[in-house]
């Protein structure tokens, strides 16, 4: 690209980072920038923002406002649905291009596919990049054209294509464009206040692109030796920690990709890059995934009238069964949950208190700093059986023989509820009878 007098909107979205940004990049190869992030909770279809990832992008964008000044490069914060919002701003610059990293969520597509149209009506360069997938959802295909449903065949698919490319640096090129009013980011009200329970949060987590990347060099380092071995024990540490760092672009996968095989990697590391990628593919050919069951079959399944108690005492931690409960907490104070954990916790609220897994994703929606659109259903219909390459339905999670196998010495339980309640909520055996009934409904329903 060449050297151009007019500025270039770059629209960040999730991918809050400057190394390995395609649309920052390219537009720093063209001229001045001007960097653009709209809270837009007005679009159709766009799903608010949980409490827990709010906190996060609050403290994510003051890091990139921060960065991005050093460079010399505004950032202008908005709010309102993001079309009308971007189309104003490029016309009040008099931009010559609006350049972004592309969305994979139906109702983001449909707000980026006008937004291109009305910009290129006017005339205005539009670009738009990959840097939030390692493959693109339409490059994966079966061999009649079709989309995977199972992983196994679709992760060889994905390994049969070019390897991901190599991550960008930094632009070395970049300088700003003229500086727009921006709204205050305090006045957007993203952080809790009444009452302020974001104190574990803080505790635990450094938002922010520099702390992502010391996490990722930190891991590769030294837990990736030992990820395939101890990744299930939740109180082994050996897990990267950096799913928020994916779920808000303050690493790219790319990045993380080449730092694993830089490292020598870990198959089972990069086999959990490419169970995201599954995720984000699914949703793509499924928008529906928070809502609808996968499978239709699932439609059939009599679910009770929800227990109110009883979800109280699971979102609470107070189920009496001690990794459930150890989960829970962990959830409401970290904002995070270890992958095992949340297998135990949401096989428990599902299969054995009866509660409909969308409850279970709204709460997991609403306290995890990594919830994202694909990832939090899909993996809530993975363990109900109702979703792609799901567990079956059958298959529950005894919490107490999970808690012999995987903290043995109760060192993740004693950490997290040492102080909760022994007194068990439900009879696991009875439960689960109740649990297999059901599934037999759902089998006799007849439905395809």
């Amino acid at each position: 690209m060449t050297s151009d007098a007019s500025p270039t909107v770059v629209w960040f979205r999730d991918d809050l980072r400057l190394a390995d940004n395609p649309a920052l990049t390219a537009a720093a190869a063209r001229g001045p920038v001007v960097a653009l992030f709209v809270l837009d909770e007005e679009s159709p279809g766009i799903r608010p923002l949980g409490g827990a990832a709010r906190w996060w992008l609050h403290h994510s964008l003051a890091s990139l406002q921060a960065r991005l000044a050093a460079h010399g490069v505004p950032l202008v914060l908005r709010r309102g649905a993001a079309g009308a919002v971007v189309r104003e701003i490029a016309a009040s610059l008099g931009a010559g291009a609006v350049m972004w990293n592309r969305r994979y969520a139906s109702a983001e597509r449909a707000v980026d596919t006008e937004l291109k149209s009305g910009l290129r009506a006017a005339e205005i360069e539009v670009q738009s990049f990959a840097a939030s997938l390692l493959f693109e959802p339409w490059t994966v295909q079966t061999g009649s054209g079709t989309h995977y449903s199972v992983f196994t065949p679709f992760w060889r698919a994905c390994q049969s294509l070019p390897a991901p490319r190599q991550p960008l640096p930094e632009p070395e090129n970049l300088h700003g464009g003229s500086a727009l009013p921006s709204d205050e980011l305090s006045e957007w009200n993203l952080l809790p206040t009444s009452p302020d329970w974001a104190a574990g949060l803080r505790e635990t987590w450094e938002p922010g692109e520099p702390a992502g990347l010391a996490r990722l060099h930190q891991f590769v380092s030294g837990d990736l030796a030992d990820y395939d071995r101890a990744r299930d024990e939740p109180s082994a540490g050996a897990t990267s920690m950096l799913s928020p760092r994916l779920r808000w672009g303050e690493i790219s996968p790319f990045t993380a990709w080449h730092a694993a095989v830089d490292a020598g990697e870990s198959a089972r590391f990069l086999t959990e890059l490419g169970w995201r990628e599954f995720a984000w593919h699914t949703l793509f050919h499924f928008p529906n995934l928070a809502t609808k069951n996968l499978r239709p079959e699932f439609d059939a399944f009599p679910w009770p009238d929800v227990d109110d108690g009883a979800l109280a005492a699971w979102r609470k931690g107070n189920t009496g069964f001690g990794i459930v409960d150890a989960g829970m907490r962990e959830l409401w104070h970290t904002g995070h949950m270890h992958n095992r954990v949340r297998m135990i916790t949401a096989s428990f609220l599902i299969k054995n208190l009866m509660i409909d897994w969308r409850i279970g994703e709204q709460w997991f929606w609403d306290t995890l700093v990594d919830a994202d659109a694909a990832s939090n259903p899909f993996s809530w219909q993975w363990v109900a059986g109702s979703g792609a390459d799901a567990a079956p339905y059958f298959r529950i999670f005894n919490p107490e023989l999970q808690a012999k196998k995987f903290d043995p010495h109760g060192v993740y339980v004693q950490q997290w509820a040492a102080d909760a309640s022994p007194l068990q909520i439900v009879d696991l055996g009875l439960t689960r009878k109740a649990a297999l009934a059901a599934y037999d409904v759902v089998k006799r329903s007849g439905r395809p």
